[in-house]
This record gives C-alpha cells, structure tokens and sequence, in this order.
C-alpha cells in the first residue's frame, strides 16, 4: 500500500532539486552556478593567456612590435642662431661691396670699416669717444630713472597722484622730444647740461608708463589675500605690488636704454667737442662713410651690450615667475 507522503502520481522526485533563492533584506540571491561537464574536463589544464585591456574575446591576439628608436635630430645652438641674422646681413654687405654693387661713395665696405676703426682705436680717437658718449648716457639715465620711478609709484599708488600726474605725462608724452632741443639750448646754454637733459627726457616716458601700467596690473585678489593674513600697507607695497610690477619694469628699462642711446644720437650734433655723435659730425663734412658707418656700428653695439645686461637680470630677479618662452627647438 502506498505511503500517504508519497506522490499521487507515482513519479518520482527530481533528483537534484535546487533550494528556493533565499533573500536578505529584501534582495534575492541567486543560486550558485554549477560548473558544467566541459570546465569540470578542462580544470586539470593550465588556463590560456588571454588578451589583456578591453579586447574584444574573439579577435586575434596582435603582437607587439617594437618601437623603432627616433633619429637624434642635429640642433643648433641658441647663440648661433641669434648670431646668424647679424652675420648674414654682414655678408651681403661684403658681397655687395666687392661686387660693385654698393659704390663706395654710397656707403664703405666693411673691410674699410674696420680698418677705419683700428686707425682711430691706435690713436685713441675711439676710446675717448666712447668713454665720453657712455658718461652722458649714464648721467642721463640716472636722472630720468630717478624722475620716472618717483612719478611712477606717486601715480600708481595713490589715486590722487594718479589724477594730477598721468594727464600730464600723457600730454608732454605726444610732444616730440627731439623737437625740444632748440629750447634746451636756450634753458641751457650749449655745454653738457642740454644734452644729459635730452638723455634723461628720453627715459622718463618709457619707464614711467611701463612701471605705472605694472603697478596697476597688480591682481585685485592677491591684494585682498595680502589683507586678510595681515599685511599693511607697506608690506602690500613690498611683497605684493612690487613684485608683480616687476616684469612691466624690465621691459620699460630695455626701452628706456634702447632710448637713452637715440637721444644721445641727436644730443651731440648739437656743438659736442667730444664723443661719438662728434666724430660723426666731422665725418659728414668730409663725406667719410667710413667713419659715419663705425659711429653707427659703436651706438648698436652698445644698446645691444645693455640689451643682454638687461636679459641677464631678468632672467635673475624673476626666476620665480614661470613664463612662456616658446615652442620648439
């Protein structure tokens, strides 16, 4: 007789009946995966090295090939390269001298030229002129870096010197100053003091204009973050606005050098017993171009010789500041 707990229909029960899928917390967990026939006959066999990263399974596997190294490419030096375009224009001028094609009467050779300026550098003509020309342009220089630093830091700092003085830098600053000289003359007589007079207007308005628009370039935010750690107004001045009108004052001090040799230029062709504007002077009544070309060839030197002493400082006072120095070799 059958038992009452056995089934009705007489079939019997699954033989490997799972258990339901329990829950937690309201979550159903599965149950666990059995492993198949195929990965029971494969579990004694060492697993397949597989392609690693998001490679599709059934792509074929790529081998890598080694890169090949770059070529170390051939650069040139800074220095030569700057140094290429004075020296390319150098050449053509030769090429154009000894070809005929410059005459001569136009202007020398720079063999002449340079020949000229062993003759005057053994009888000491050169030396002295220099010395002479440099000694203005130091005295006038001084001055006006004096005067326009004063003006500068009256006028970016306070807006009361900003209202009496910027109006009228910006008004003297659209008169020529060359065209200043014949009242100079008439201030000054026709000694030194007019023509260290024109050096040092000349570099009042670049280094004015450069060190007041870096005054008031300044970041607003930085200044208030001076304020909130506790700096007064002089440790603002020290720590905050200079500094960040520091890079505005370099390059006005390259304008204003650069300036400061122009207007020496025009100041010693007014009856200078000395310097180079005077050997100039001389050589124009002769037609020496020889000597005109050397006293302009002395002039570019030496605003390229303050140029570099310029580039050099930079380089030193803002070491801390990262700037943009171009792309590529």
């Amino acid at each position: 007789m059958p038992s009452p707990h056995s089934a009705v229909s007489g079939a019997s029960p699954p033989a490997h009946e799972s258990p339901p899928p329990t829950t937690l917390a309201g979550q159903e967990i599965a149950a666990p995966i059995e492993p198949t026939a195929s990965a029971g006959k494969s579990a004694g066999k060492p697993a397949r090295p597989t392609a690693t990263g998001n490679a599709h399974p059934g792509a074929p596997r790529k081998l890598s090939r080694p890169r090949p190294r770059p070529r170390p490419r051939l650069r040139v030096p800074r220095g030569v390269r700057r140094a290429s375009g004075p020296v390319g224009l150098l050449l053509v001028w030769f090429l154009t001298s000894t070809t005929g094609v410059l005459p001569e009467s136009v202007l020398a050779s720079p063999i002449d030229v340079v020949q000229r300026a062993v003759d005057l550098t053994g009888t000491g003509e050169l030396p002295q002129a220099i010395a002479a020309s440099g000694r203005r342009a130091a005295i006038g220089f001084l001055i006006g870096a004096a005067v326009a630093l004063a003006l500068s830091l009256t006028a970016g700092l306070f807006r009361l010197g900003e209202d009496v003085i910027d109006a009228s830098m910006g008004m003297f600053r659209a008169i020529p100053w060359v065209g200043l000289i014949p009242l100079f003359i008439v201030w000054f007589g026709i000694e030194e003091t007019p023509k260290i007079a024109l050096v040092a207007l000349g570099v009042t308005y670049p280094l004015y204009f450069n060190i007041y628009g870096g005054i008031r370039s300044a970041d607003a935010q930085l200044i208030e973050a001076g304020r909130m750690v506790g700096l007064g107004r002089i440790g603002l001045i020290r720590y905050v606005i200079l500094p960040s009108a520091l890079p505005g004052a370099l390059v006005g001090l390259r304008y204003a050098l650069s300036t400061a040799w122009l207007a020496l230029v025009f100041a010693e062709q007014v009856n200078a017993d000395a310097g180079i504007g005077y050997l100039m002077s001389n050589a124009q009544q002769y037609f020496q171009t020889d000597v005109i070309v050397l006293c302009l060839a002395v002039y570019a030197v030496l605003g390229l010789v303050c140029d570099f002493a310029v580039r050099l400082l930079s380089r030193r006072l803002l070491a801390w500041r990262a700037s943009f120095e171009g792309e590529g070799a």
